[in-house]
């Protein structure tokens, strides 16, 4: 078989690249097209993943306009290496995939969580075989969408796929029981961050200044504008495929955006989300919350303030891993399910009757449906 794989984000890169892994090793043949954004191709070669580049996309003054300009020679590009190509199944999320799913007449399976990008969901969905979603963001996108028990993240970060590098500390220049935090900043340049705001320069530099009051801190800033010369913080500045192994070390994540606070969360690490201007309501996050691993923060003092009281806390770490213990436990790990709907080619009509159970169609009595 051949499956064809969106990975347009460093999130994406993730969530597939065990699942690329074991199909290559199963015999088939595997391509991913991506974009040139942020860490997504370093993380493509550090994980040996076979790829090719479809266009780019920036961080720093990243117009509407100057992406529609580019935007048409993105899609030629996706149709002739789709169509050289000839893929059985396609794997991705937005028009993407869906153009290439329409070209090559392949089954197109859209992997999707709770963000707000209306416009990708309604434009791809008719031309999806299958959608996947976790069942905690409620959406209802058809009668083709099931839902999982988990989240997108568990495809790496399910117990059967992470263990930490236990030498990351030392990467890091940290000492054994040295605290540290992330601050992570988000660079708000993605379609569905249009008008939303996160910390303000002010406010980025306050934290700063009073986390590192109680522990050194790492930041990880998306845009890659801050000057942090004057202040008391270092530059997260790992190889970004070990992100996952700093965050599990951590004694705090503390951001602006909405992934990384994902990932903390299911690794045990207090996990505080500033909202700023972004008034969606995720489902995912509102079950992290339920579970104690993660915060929301409508205000800028807020979070300061709680992430003060953590650090503070000496039991938190040990807290938060027993909850993450409990929690998880009941996780499905995404990977399987995705390889076992890949070589089904994209049906779940074709799954095992075991691999079919974890999987639900929407229950439209409670599901939210999109507009």
């Amino acid at each position: 078989m051949r499956i064809l794989v969106f990975a347009n984000t460093p999130a994406h890169v993730h969530l597939y690249r065990h699942a690329v892994d074991r199909l290559e090793a199963a015999g088939h043949d595997v391509l991913v097209l991506t974009r040139e954004y942020a860490c997504t191709t370093d993380l493509l070669d550090f994980f040996g993943m076979p790829y090719r580049v479809y266009g780019t996309h920036g961080t720093d003054s990243y117009s509407k306009l100057r992406f529609a300009r580019e935007l048409g020679g993105q899609f030629v590009t996706i149709a002739r290496e789709a169509v050289r190509f000839d893929p059985d199944v396609i794997f991705g999320r937005g028009p993407y995939a869906a153009y290439a799913g329409t070209l090559t007449r392949a089954p197109v399976v859209l992997v999707l969580d709770d963000e707000p990008g209306d416009f990708n969901h309604t434009v791809s969905r008719p031309f999806a075989e299958t959608i996947l979603s976790p069942a905690v963001t409620r959406r209802d996108l058809g009668e083709d969408h099931y839902t999982f028990e988990g989240f997108k993240e568990c495809a790496y970060l399910h117990p059967d796929v992470f263990s930490r590098d236990e030498n990351v500390r030392e990467f890091l220049g940290v000492d054994p029981d040295e605290p540290y935090v992330i601050a992570r900043f988000n660079a708000l340049d993605a379609l569905h961050d249009t008008d939303i705001e996160g910390f303000s320069p002010h406010q980025r530099r306050d934290l700063l200044e009073r986390l590192s009051e109680h522990a050194t801190v790492f930041v990880s800033d998306e845009g890659g504008e801050m000057d942090l010369r004057d202040l008391p913080a270092r530059p997260y500045d790992l190889h970004p495929a070990l992100i996952h192994d700093a965050m599990a070390e951590a004694s705090l994540l503390v951001a602006d955006t909405g992934t990384m606070a994902t990932e903390a969360a299911l690794l045990g690490t207090p996990a505080f989300r500033y909202r700023g201007t972004d008034s969606h309501e995720y489902g995912e996050f509102q079950e992290l919350e339920r579970a104690g691993l993660a915060e929301q923060f409508d205000e800028y003092v807020d979070v300061r303030k709680r992430s003060l009281e953590i650090l503070a806390d000496d039991d938190a770490s040990a807290r938060w891993q027993r909850r993450r213990q409990e929690y998880i436990d009941d996780m499905m790990n995404l990977t399987e399910l995705l390889v076992a709907v890949a070589e089904a080619r994209g049906s779940i009509d074709r799954l095992s009757p075991a691999t079919r159970q974890t999987v639900q169609p929407v229950r439209r009595e409670t599901a939210r449906p999109e507009q």
